[in-house]
Formats: C-alpha cells, structure tokens, sequence
C-alpha cells in the first residue's frame, strides 16, 4: 500500500513540475499579443552561428569546353528535321458527322459545319450507297471534343473516331 501511495505521489510531483510555466525570463526575450494572449519570444540569434563574408569582387577566367559536339549534335538535328518534314500523316481523330444515303442531307449539314467552324477541313467519301462526312484532323481527343462540342446541336449523335489524319 505504501508503495501505491509514493508512486502516485511521485508521480504527482514529477507531473506538476513538467506542466508548471517557468517565470524566468531573460534579457533578450520579447513578450508579444498573439490572438489576444501575451507570448514569449525567445531571441536565438546569439545561437546561430556566423561565417565570414565572401570577397564580391572575385571573378574567375570563364573555362571554354573542349570536347563539345554542338556541331554534330546541329548536323543531326537537322537531319531529323528534314525527315520530319517528310511525314505527311500520322493517327489522330476526326468526328464522324454523318453516316447515311441521303446525299442531300450530307450536303446540307457540310455546309452548316462550314460555316460554323470554317477552320476545320471536311472528309466526304461515297462507298456506295453510303456517304460519310467526317471532320478535322486532330492529334488529341480533347481538341476533337472541343470541336464536337461547337457542332453538337447540328448533329447531336455525331461521335469521335480514330483515324489517319494528314498534318499540315
């Protein structure tokens, strides 16, 4: 029982003196109103250590590379450059607007896809009997759906598809 009684008392003491504030302050502290309450500033710049400044008017000879290939690197860049040029098509999307037989129809909505978006090339082929209108030349589906998304009251089931598209 005794020991019950000391550890517990102990235990008190050891927990009133970790919790109690400490009232010494020194000379280098700053009491500041924080949110209504006065807090302690302790200032720990005489802690912090402190270097010698750097001469500013150092300046060293600039070293020049010797084994640079800026020329090949150029010689092959534009050889990349020039078969790139070749490259006439590449997969992307276009919206396929129409897929039917009725060629006045096609007709009718090319025109009204024109003058909507004038930007955006038209793609009409006849495999007979169908006609298939077919728009843009996009390399993402999201520049495809912003287009889709302009010409949607025009023709409301007209979807995106993948395809073989020609670069400018």
């Amino acid at each position: 029982m005794n020991r019950i009684v000391s550890l517990i008392l102990s235990l008190a003491i050891v927990i009133s003196t970790g919790c109690a504030s400490s009232s010494a302050k020194s000379s280098t502290d700053k009491t500041v109103k924080s949110g209504g309450k006065d807090k302690v500033v302790e200032d720990l710049s005489l802690y912090r250590p402190t270097y010698p400044e750097a001469e500013a008017a150092t300046t060293t000879a600039r070293v020049e590379p010797t084994h640079h290939v800026n020329d090949k690197v150029a010689v092959l860049m534009d050889t990349v450059a020039s078969v790139n040029k070749n490259i006439k098509y590449a997969q992307g999307y276009r919206i396929l607007a129409y897929n039917g037989s009725e060629r006045q129809t096609v007709m009718d909505l090319r025109k009204s896809i024109a003058r909507r978006v004038p930007e955006v090339k038209d793609y009409l082929t006849y495999n007979q009997p169908n006609f298939r209108l077919k728009v843009g030349d996009f390399f993402s589906r999201l520049e495809a759906q912003q287009v889709l998304n302009q010409i949607s009251d025009l023709i409301p089931n007209a979807q995106i598809v993948q395809e073989q598209i020609n670069i400018k």
